[in-house]
């Protein structure tokens, strides 16, 4: 590790191999918690090169297992976090959408680090019990177009990690590892990142390892597509900058489609939203990423994708993924 550090505090870009086999030896927990915090400092105070990247993410899936749905293509909705806007959760409950359009899902998240709730802190408050079990998961992805995937249980060997990160309170690589180290790997990926930089680092990643993707991050700092300004989103067909208009929504304020409040606040909105409530910005900014899901998946325009997201909820579609899963538990 000293000869790592050496080299990031000189400004040096490992080698893709090299940062590899460092990963590795974190998982197997060789390293003491000031030495993992050294480190991730230490790649905090640069910006992380496509090598870099693409070798951590070798190493947390080469040392998760892997999970196997008898080559049913699915779709991960994920997002990076970090990006400090305070929403609720738009991309968990959007990939219950997504689910209730036909599309099976594999829904990968954790506990919040950087945020007040992550995906597995409202999943968890609303019922949601986590596993591991093949055969389960398996049943729920047939009888609820999705399955959960609880990072922690898949991704083991990030105890050695965990603790540092819930100290250090700051989103670190591991936030832009998240969405990347899914133990099925999808065929379809939407993923929110914090900023353009981790935007292009996961379209040149994803152009090798996915079927069809989409990056997205709105222009003033979301993770996701907020309809609060202008977009961008990178996928296999390019990239494209749009605005709320230009998808048939009108543009939100921040304070719409922020919350404040605890978890059972954020779970009191998602079940508003999947039951066909909520305010007009929080039912729209989820269609909007619904619909960007359904889109990517089925290779159809936005506006199709946003319709077909509204017929999910209108219906009680999404709403019965979420009570499948609870069947299947």
């Amino acid at each position: 590790m000293k000869e790592i550090l050496q080299q990031l505090y000189a400004g040096e870009i490992l080698l893709e191999e090299q940062i590899y086999q460092l990963m590795n030896q974190i998982g197997e927990g060789v390293f003491s918690d000031i030495e993992v915090a050294a480190f991730l400092s230490a790649l905090n105070m640069r910006s992380i090169g496509v090598g870099e990247l693409r070798g951590l993410r070798r190493a947390m899936l080469d040392l998760c297992p892997s999970i196997d749905f008898n080559g049913i293509k699915t779709i991960d909705m994920c997002g990076t976090g970090g990006d400090g806007k305070n929403t609720f959760n738009i991309s968990t409950l959007s990939a219950f959408v997504v689910a209730g359009a036909d599309i099976p899902v594999t829904k990968h998240g954790n506990y919040a680090v950087s945020s007040g709730c992550g995906s597995s802190n409202v999943l968890e408050s609303l019922g949601v019990k986590f596993t591991n079990d093949k055969d389960i998961l398996k049943k729920q992805l047939e009888k609820a177009h999705i399955t959960i995937l609880h990072a922690p249980l898949f991704h083991p060997s990030m105890k050695y990690v965990a603790p540092t990160r819930k100290a250090m309170r700051v989103k670190t690589v591991f936030n832009i590892l998240g969405p990347l180290t899914n133990p099925c790997h999808p065929a379809v990926q939407v993923a929110g990142v914090y900023n353009m930089e981790v935007g292009r680092l996961y379209y040149y990643l994803l152009q090798s390892s996915a079927e069809r993707f989409a990056v997205v991050h709105a222009l003033d700092g979301y993770d996701e597509i907020s309809l609060t300004g202008d977009v961008k989103v990178f996928s296999d067909k390019g990239e494209k900058c749009f605005s709320p208009s230009d998808i048939g929504l009108r543009k939100n304020h921040a304070h719409e489609i922020a919350i404040h409040g605890s978890v059972d606040d954020a779970k009191n909105i998602f079940l508003d939203i999947i039951q066909g409530g909520g305010t007009d910005a929080q039912r729209n900014v989820v269609l909007a990423n619904a619909g960007l899901g359904i889109s990517t998946f089925k290779n159809i325009a936005l506006e199709e994708g946003i319709a077909l997201a509204a017929e999910s909820i209108d219906s009680g579609n999404a709403m019965n993924c979420l009570k499948n899963l609870f069947d299947t538990q």
